[in-house]
């Protein structure tokens, strides 16, 4: 907590995007039962008017349809004040499906302008795809007061871990900096964002990891603890793509595999100490290189 989470989110998407209405900063409360909070629902009492979500969630992966070419960012603070699944299942389910949003029954759209009455308002379609230059950001703190993830969360995400260490800390104490605006500065990078994140990965590159992958599956299979498809591949795509953010890493294909292995097995990885101390014990052996081992 404190370690700048929402901050290094909400400074990327302001430097990236051209406008406000690119994004939306959404707290999660801990009264998130259902997909409401996200995706609004119809008025009970009069069934032409969509009730839209204060927090312009909807509004958001509206426009991101309307305009495939920007990219759309959807911040959630806080994300596990709430039960992930209850909330978000609707998001869960169409990303694996490649299938729509059912948002209401009506064929016609609903909040239809009408004289005054919708003039502010959106109009809300019956079913909305997952647009590809949508992308979700969550942030999390893990303590008494909130949930763990599912599997089922953590296979269609990438887990990084915010520590500050003590040299940090001390630079920040000592002379704290000033944070300028980096407002639309990244603007004109949003187009290709968005191209570079639907390009596919090559194959091609996969040799040693795929190599590794299967030792580590191997061992985890013997405890109950083995990846599924969803798993491998999200895992090849991030290695194909950490040299796009850090050109530094081109040459570095055993740091690139500790990454891979840090942010999608390590994080389903939970429970008490006698559950988990075999499993971590092999996983380590597995990290180590001949030599230490000698």
């Amino acid at each position: 907590s404190g370690s700048g989470k929402t901050k290094l989110a909400e400074a990327f998407v302001k430097w990236i995007c051209a406008n406000e209405e690119q994004y939306k900063l959404v707290p999660v409360g801990a009264d998130w039962t259902n997909r409401e909070p996200l995706l609004g629902y119809v008025n009970a009492l009069n069934n032409s008017e969509d009730m839209l979500p204060e927090n312009g969630a909807l509004q958001l992966l509206i426009r991101a349809n309307e305009n495939l070419k920007k990219p759309y960012f959807l911040i959630l603070d806080e994300m596990n004040l709430s039960h992930v699944e209850r909330y978000f299942a609707d998001f869960l389910s169409v990303m694996e499906s490649k299938d729509k949003f059912k948002l209401h029954s009506s064929k016609s759209n609903l909040n239809i302008i009408d004289e005054d009455k919708y003039a502010e308002s959106i109009e809300v379609p019956s079913t909305l795809n997952w647009p590809k230059n949508l992308f979700v950001v969550g942030t999390v703190n893990i303590d008494e007061t909130t949930y763990m993830f599912s599997p089922k969360v953590l296979d269609r995400a990438n887990v990084i871990e915010f520590r500050v260490n003590e040299t940090e800390i001390k630079d920040f104490l000592n002379a704290g900096k000033e944070i300028t605006s980096l407002a639309k500065m990244g603007a004109a990078m949003g187009n290709s964002f968005v191209d570079i994140s639907k390009n596919n990965k090559n194959e091609s590159d996969f040799n040693n990891l795929n190599i590794e992958l299967l030792e580590f599956f191997a061992a985890l299979q013997k405890l109950g603890s083995e990846f599924g498809y969803r798993t491998a591949s999200e895992i090849q795509t991030l290695f194909s793509k950490i040299d796009l953010v850090n050109p530094a890493y081109s040459d570095k294909e055993n740091e690139k595999i500790d990454i891979a292995i840090m942010q999608k097995l390590l994080p389903k990885l939970h429970g008490s100490r006698r559950k988990l101390l075999e499993t971590l014990n092999l996983l380590a052996q597995k990290c180590l290189t001949k030599e230490q081992e000698i």
